[in-house]
């Protein structure tokens, strides 16, 4: 299945604007079972839990530039192997 600008942008999203849009994209069918969105949609849930339990501690501000990193490598269609993340979740 080839990877559209769209699913592009719905996992750069998913970064960015993580837990939020992680979880609406696993309420969207049509989006859910993309398989660019999926390898992206899970590692950003998770960072983004990550993010918002540390927040509280500069860490959680450096994580949050990761995600935005992480986004914009997604826009670019590219994968993103996160440390430890990525292991947990390789389908």
């Amino acid at each position: 299945m080839e990877t559209t600008s769209d699913d592009k942008l719905w996992a750069a999203l998913a970064y960015v604007f993580s837990p939020l849009v992680p979880i609406i994209i696993m309420l969207m069918p049509d989006k859910k079972d993309r398989p660019f969105i999926k390898a992206h949609n899970t590692q950003a849930l998770v960072l983004g839990i990550v993010t918002v339990v540390t927040s509280t501690f500069c860490v959680g501000i450096l994580i949050w530039f990761y995600q935005l990193y992480c986004g914009y490598q997604a826009y670019q269609g590219n994968m993103v192997e996160i440390p430890i993340i990525s292991g947990m979740f390789k389908s």
